[in-house]
């Protein structure tokens, strides 16, 4: 659940904080108030791309921060651990991003640094838009099939369906390289391995490589190393070196315990730097034997180190990617020993995936085929509460000859608004309002099946009104008993049923322009008074007593 969110510098808004409680929430305004901002913030919470044209003229930083609560954050965590990103702390999850003129962008979660790509990966798991063009996505069967499979509960089995689907089409695709390419020549084939032997000289393995560019880097330097080294020796070791210095002033000081026990651990401390000193120096001197390496040694690093460049200029530039080169060069020369065989191979193979695939898909039509029938009539009973007396939804499955990567099958939301029409596809005969209306009918039944916890509705109710919107009202507060509902609204008669209510503000003068949202929930009459502006006039009775009725 979001309890609190912090917005500063965005679009008009200049800055403000506030506190969400569970339930429907509405935002009211007038017309070009602003109301758009709060959904901007969340927006961009959830990963929404953004330019530095959000960010309020005349300042340098746009910044969004908000807290949300989880009674049981076990899903959002492992969402969390699997972006590498720390757990929530009792349950709740931190955001904050900021947007600068002339600063790199910033985005934190739970106080560690994050990209967008996880910002946008952890938003699927919280928040849920439904927009003004929401309910265009019904006119797609992709999109109808994935609102049936949602209800169906299909996620997991789909994914696996997919995961194989892709194995086997990547296999056809293979067969069908093999059964168009020509069959190689001899010079081919010996080209192919040549290239093979080159990449099996250089013994290219993650750990070789660095071994290599490591040994070639201190070849490369051998004689600056041996000088450097030696001189280092030499400075310890050599006629005036540390060492003889050191020595004489143990001497000293061994004269000085004589005279002076209490100065014996200064001398213990001297002897042990002196054996540490000579220590350096033989490490020195044996570290500069290593670095004068042979000729032979040089000559046979240098040759493997250029052929590994000129791999790496031919194949990609990574151990991976050599790697992955040598593989296909070899099952190219395994194919052609044997084409014939190879093809009837993948063949018998293609054949086992394709009815494995086929079984999963018949589960998955059959599981369509379950829900299809209980998403249609739920959502049919919702549409005659919004207003349609005697509507009907249907969804009608059809199963396909030709695998896809959705199955086998498909599915079209077939729609009649009134007694005696045929059912056709909504795209045929719905209008903006029926459609919305749908779609509100349809995420409402969807939601018994979705877990996203805050789900935001921008306007779903245009183009209704009266008691359809009294409905519509009634359909999101059930949501609310669910979920976290958000609502941007024109409608008096949803804005009412909402337990909390926000209102967006904007004010000019001749210099400027900005937006405010406030909290109205805590004050009647505050709420009487912008739902009688809603109705038509603040300062009208009937549209206060109205107000009154519909806050009863």
């Amino acid at each position: 659940m979001l309890q609190y969110i912090k917005i500063k510098n965005l679009a008009l808004l200049d800055e403000v904080t506030l506190e969400l409680a569970p339930g429907f929430t509405a935002v009211t305004g007038e017309t070009g108030a602003g109301k758009s901002v709060l959904l901007g913030a969340l927006s961009l919470l959830s990963g929404a791309r953004t330019d530095k044209t959000m960010i309020r003229q005349g300042q340098e930083l746009l910044e969004v921060e908000a807290a949300l609560w989880f009674p049981d954050s076990d899903v959002i965590d492992r969402e969390l651990e699997a972006l590498g990103l720390p757990a929530c702390e009792d349950g709740v999850l931190l955001l904050q991003r900021s947007v600068a003129r002339s600063k790199m962008p910033r985005i934190q979660i739970n106080g560690s640094m994050a990209t967008l790509a996880q910002l946008q990966g952890l938003g699927e798991s919280w928040i849920d838009f439904h927009g003004p063009g929401e309910p265009q996505k019904l006119f797609q069967e992709r999109r109808q099939l994935e609102m049936l499979d949602i209800y169906a509960g299909n996620a997991a089995e789909l994914e696996a369906y997919r995961q194989q689907y892709h194995v086997w089409r990547a296999l056809l695709d293979e067969i069908t390289g093999i059964e168009q390419g020509e069959r190689l020549d001899a010079d081919e084939v010996d080209f192919i391995r040549k290239q093979i032997a080159k990449i099996d000289a250089v013994e290219v393995s993650e750990e070789s490589i660095e071994e290599l560019e490591r040994d070639y880097s201190r070849m490369a330097s051998a004689q600056e190393l041996v000088g450097i080294a030696s001189a280092c020796a030499e400075g310890i070791g050599g006629d005036e070196g540390l060492d003889l210095q050191i020595s004489h002033l143990v001497a000293r000081m061994e004269t000085l315990a004589e005279l002076d026990a209490a100065s014996e651990p200064l001398l213990e401390r001297a002897r042990s730097l002196q054996i540490e000193l000579q220590d350096l120096g033989d490490e020195l001197g044996r570290l500069a034997g290593d670095y004068d390496f042979d000729a032979e040694a040089i000559e046979a690093a240098t040759e493997r180190m250029n052929l590994w460049q000129e791999l790496r200029r031919k194949y990609g530039g990574s151990v991976s990617s050599v790697l992955a080169r040598r593989e296909e060069l070899a099952r190219k020369i395994e194919i052609q020993g044997d084409l014939e065989g190879e093809l009837e191979k993948r063949h018998v193979q293609a054949a086992k995936l394709e009815k494995a695939l086929r079984k999963q898909a018949s589960v998955l039509r059959k599981a369509r085929e379950k829900a299809s029938g209980q998403l249609g009539d739920k959502a049919g009973a919702l549409l005659q509460a919004l207003g349609f007396k005697k509507a009907r939804l249907q969804i009608a499955l059809t199963e396909e000859k030709e695998l896809s990567e959705s199955g086998d099958s498909r599915c079209c939301f077939l729609f009649a608004a009134n007694a005696g029409q045929e059912l056709l596809p909504l795209n045929k005969i719905a209008s903006s309002g029926e459609t919305a209306r749908v779609m509100l009918a349809l995420k409402t039944v969807l939601a018994e099946a979705d877990a996203t916890p805050l789900l935001v509705f921008d306007e779903v109710d245009a183009n209704v009104g009266g008691e359809v919107g009294r409905a519509v009202g009634a359909e999101l507060s059930r949501l609310a008993d669910e979920h976290q509902v958000l609502c941007v609204t024109h409608l008096p008669q949803v804005a009412s049923l909402a337990r909390n209510h926000f209102v967006v503000t904007k004010s000019q003068d001749e210099d400027s322009t900005s937006v405010s949202i406030a909290p109205i929930h805590g004050s009647r009459e505050a709420r009487l008074e912008e739902l009688a502006r809603m109705l038509g006039d603040r300062n009208s009775a009937s549209a206060l007593a109205h107000a009154r009725e519909l806050l009863a």
